[in-house]
């Protein structure tokens, strides 16, 4: 009897957590363009310029990113977790880009250690 209780509660638990992971893929699933930057660390007004014309992430449901972040991204990856509040994106070597998110229905804010980027749907 204990233990189908404990089995019965792991399943719930388990659902709960893969129920609350995707709400928040979802809303980052699409493509986005990047069109402010917050420099905390000294960026050139060049670097800034091609990170505003340049910028565009676009996220699959498979985990995959590809764009523009602070360089090109041809076939990354990425994870979300924390209820979309922790982002790590890697690059196709692998290099991670860990970021604070936060996620809405059409904006996407990026809070890494060099920078907080702001990004609207496309």
């Amino acid at each position: 009897m204990g233990k189908s209780k404990l089995f019965i509660f792991g399943v719930t638990l388990l659902t709960i957590v893969m129920i609350s992971c995707h709400k928040g893929r979802n809303k980052l699933v699409n493509s986005w363009k990047i069109t402010a930057v917050e420099a905390k660390m000294p960026l050139s007004d060049s670097a800034k310029s091609e990170i505003l014309k340049n910028g565009t992430l676009t996220f699959t449901s498979d985990g995959h990113v590809t764009g523009f972040l602070l360089h090109e991204i041809t076939d990354g990856t990425y994870i979300l977790s924390n209820g979309g509040k922790n982002l790590i994106i890697k690059d196709e070597v692998g290099t991670p880009y860990p970021c604070e998110s936060t996620i809405t229905s059409d904006k996407l804010i990026l809070d890494i250690k060099e920078m907080k980027l702001t990004l609207d749907k496309i």
